[in-house]
């Protein structure tokens, strides 16, 4: 069996530059949305967790893996997703801790005041943990943020599929202090 692993990429253009900020990251990313551009062919540079799996323990910058095929990628998501992800996370766990203290306690004998407060017993428990991995969601996001920025900025990556993309993706991205932006010829 082979270590070797093998790096596909695909003759579409893609523009790379690198960003300082988160802000100015998203607001690249709600320009480039609005002009077409598909989240799809969005991404940024994988964590630094899997990017020690896949490039080893060495020390790597944000700038020497622009232009490296075998760079691992991420999904790109929006601030307003982690939002939506943090209330899921909280909100149905909460109802969910109340619903199950209701059903248990909505018997013929029970009382509307035991059925109020089985439902505020079940339901708080259940919101504490959910604020709390909402929390985590949230402080994860950042972090990915930070570590990126202290190797050498936020790295992404837009696939192209014409020119008039590539030259608004461009535009886009350095009108939002993206540095180094440039396009290459292929993308992965």
């Amino acid at each position: 069996m082979s270590d070797k692993q093998t790096t596909v990429v695909i003759k579409v253009p893609e523009a790379v530059g690198i960003f300082d900020t988160a802000e100015d990251l998203q607001k690249a990313f709600y320009d480039l949305r609005m002009v077409g551009i598909h989240h799809s062919d969005i991404s940024l540079l994988a964590d630094e967790k899997t990017l020690k799996e896949k490039l080893g323990k060495a020390y790597w910058r944000t700038p020497d893996l622009e232009d490296d095929p075998k760079a691992p990628r991420a999904n790109f998501v929006s601030e307003e997703a982690i939002g939506e992800l943090e209330g899921a996370i909280a909100g149905g766990l909460f109802f969910v801790g109340s619903y199950i203290a209701m059903a248990a306690m909505l018997t013929p004998a029970s009382t509307i005041a035991a059925s109020i407060a089985a439902i505020a017993i079940g339901g708080s428990p259940a919101a504490v943990v959910g604020t709390l991995l909402a929390r985590r969601v949230g402080n994860h996001h950042k972090d990915y943020y930070a570590d990126q920025i202290e190797r050498g900025g936020i790295l992404l990556w837009v696939r192209v599929r014409d020119k008039e993309h590539e030259h608004l993706a461009v535009k886009i991205m350095k009108g939002h202090s993206g540095r180094d932006v440039h396009v290459h010829s292929w993308s992965k």
